[in-house]
């Protein structure tokens, strides 16, 4: 049951969303009204009491990582949160703020070398959450049905079952696109243009501009970047939505009819009826980012003939392939189901929750750990044809579990623990199994 505080807490909360959707319902029909217009008052909506709150809830929520002044979120709850915004309300308000460098934080790819994330202040992350929230219902009226991430009410799932539906349709010619390095890459003075089509507010600008201008912290030195937006940094989706944004303007205008473009962020596909026109996106795609200062990734970049039986290829974690039908010879339909490198990185994950340094805590708390990472993998992942998938990962699952449990005991291989965890009901354990909730055709993979 919730304590008085919590629940004015959520109230407070709640009456913070509804004004700022207010106003961002009215940026939204402005700008969808007139395509040409150019806001000029948007400085002061972002330092305003109920917007720097907003951003602040969201951060808060997120939980990550301190910047590089080591200011966490307990710290900012400790010495008051009312104090944190006011103050960072008057410096924005004078002129005054600068933000700080970015710390970054090098994480491995699952196919091999290193992914830079930045993450600034926390101070920093409140006032881009800030700014976003101003600034993203303006560029959203312009925004095109093919791009589908980090935008309100579109998601990875929606982009999923377009590129299946339009492969169901012939679509078999698949542009398999990687940009190079994109967040890394894009080009300041490309981004400032972009922003430029539907800003005019000098303050905005500059505040953007001097987030990507802040610099880096890496290895204890202090690097200035010419070019990129730190991937990690809050405002840094809408700012890749708004440069690819160009991108997909041009391909609906002048390329639409070689193939269909579906976006993520910076994943994209393009599918197409024939090998000429699939050939022809590719050489079109390829001028279209040459003018926005960005390469593809030629390792990367292939074309995929979904015709042929053993061909596919991975989108958002997700493996497409075309198959024949059981009960139409001769009939085809798209299937899709989790990635090998998702896989991968799941049993990765599950060998981590089940380490032998990990021995020493009770079975209860490596259950409920796992348990927490199960249900988010599943969820995501259930919208496929993924039985079998998930059949197989249930038993890595149990293997991990039993051996765990031997080792515990100080017993050897896993049938002992095998043994406790089915005469306990698996302990409490999730089932992946028996969660799939999409199927397209007679039998999943």
């Amino acid at each position: 049951m919730q304590t008085k505080g919590e629940v004015g807490e959520c109230l407070m909360a709640n009456d913070v969303l509804d004004k700022t959707r207010e106003l961002q319902i009215k940026l939204y029909r402005a700008a969808e009204r007139s395509p040409s217009r150019r806001f000029h008052a948007l400085f002061d909506k972002v330092y305003r009491k109920d917007f720097l709150q907003r951003g602040w809830d969201e951060v808060r929520r997120n939980r990550g990582a301190p910047g590089v002044d080591g200011v966490t979120i307990t710290d900012i709850e400790e010495a008051g949160v009312e104090e944190f915004l006011g103050g960072l309300a008057v410096e924005l308000q004078e002129g005054r703020y600068r933000p700080l460098p970015v710390r970054r934080v090098s994480i491995p790819k699952p196919q091999g070398g290193e992914r830079h994330l930045g993450v600034p202040a926390l101070r920093d992350r409140v006032v881009q959450a800030a700014a976003r929230a101003v600034c993203e219902p303006i560029f959203e009226a312009d925004f095109l049905d093919c791009s589908y991430g980090f935008r309100p009410k579109r998601s990875a799932r929606d982009a999923l079952e377009t590129i299946r539906a339009e492969v169901n349709r012939n679509r078999v010619w698949v542009v398999d696109a990687d940009i190079a390095g994109f967040f890394d890459s894009i080009r300041w003075d490309v981004l400032d243009a972009a922003l430029r089509e539907r800003i005019s507010d000098r303050r905005v600008l500059k505040l953007i501009r001097g987030w990507l201008q802040a610099g880096v912290i890496a290895d204890g030195s202090l690097l200035h970047p010419e070019a990129g937006t730190p991937q990690g940094g809050v405002i840094s989706p809408l700012l890749a939505n708004v440069v690819l944004h160009r991108l997909d303007r041009q391909w609906q205008t002048r390329y639409q009819r070689l193939g269909l473009l579906v976006r993520y962020a910076d994943d994209l596909v393009i599918l197409s009826p024939t090998k000429e026109r699939a050939d022809a996106a590719l050489v079109a795609l390829t001028g279209i980012l040459a003018d926005l200062g960005l390469v593809l990734n030629d390792a990367k970049t292939h074309m995929v003939d979904l015709r042929q039986p053993s061909e596919g290829f991975d989108f958002l974690g997700f493996h497409f392939r075309r198959l024949e039908s059981h009960a139409r010879k001769g009939k085809y339909w798209c299937a899709r189901w989790p990635s090998d490198h998702a896989v991968r990185a799941a049993r990765d994950k599950i060998r981590e929750h089940t380490d032998r340094r990990l021995l020493a805590f009770p079975v209860d708390n490596i259950v409920e750990r796992l348990n927490r990472y199960l249900v988010g993998w599943r969820s995501y992942y259930r919208w496929g044809n993924s039985a079998k998938v998930f059949h197989d990962l249930d038993y890595f699952v149990d293997c991990r579990i039993a051996r765990f449990l031997t080792n515990k005991h100080g017993r050897r291989g896993h049938r002992y623990g095998l043994q406790i965890l089915y005469h306990h009901q698996r302990l409490g354990l999730e089932h992946l199994t028996g969660h799939v909730r999409y199927v397209t055709a007679h039998a999943a993979r």
